[in-house]
């Protein structure tokens, strides 16, 4: 298992959880609607607004409810000193507004959770990730290096 992974939720939870899971991913239209970062002693970080915003936490991953992406184990240290620095701060809502109407800002001390984890793996403005765009930004990572992609070829 690498040392630090992506977990995605695909779940709805029951309730008014469930009809908030339902609107994210049909917004975004995406599978998922909330993101973790898992580390290698199974703690799981993000921000919640369940859970009043950044912290680290216990989860009983269901594989059925979460999919995974793995990442550069290289990254886990300062993604977990994010969250230490991080933690106890707030819950972004206005920043989950900004992908509804782009007009409105976002909480400068908040954090949703796509933001937190983007900003903790290092990614520059992570606020205009949200979990599907997180989830095909990382798993691109993954991908082999195909030829010529994203380069230039220069002949003389």
């Amino acid at each position: 298992m690498s040392e630090i992974r992506a977990a995605f939720y695909k779940g709805t939870h029951p309730g008014l959880s469930g009809v908030y899971n339902r609107l994210v991913r049909w917004w975004t239209r995406s599978p998922y609607s909330h993101v973790e970062l898992v580390f290698a002693d199974g703690q799981a970080a993000s921000s919640s607004s369940m859970d009043g915003g950044v912290r680290f936490k216990a989860i009983d991953f269901d594989p059925a409810l979460w999919d995974f992406v793995p990442l550069p184990a290289e990254l886990a240290p300062a993604a977990r000193a994010w969250f230490n620095a991080h933690g106890g701060q707030g819950y972004d809502y206005l920043g989950n507004v900004h992908f509804v109407f782009s007009c409105v800002g976002d909480e400068k001390m908040a954090w949703f959770c796509s933001e937190a984890v983007g900003a903790a793996l290092g990614i520059p403005d992570s606020a205009r990730f949200d979990p599907g765009t997180l989830h095909a930004a990382l798993s691109f990572i993954n991908q082999p290096a195909q030829a010529g992609f994203f380069t230039t070829a220069i002949t003389e």
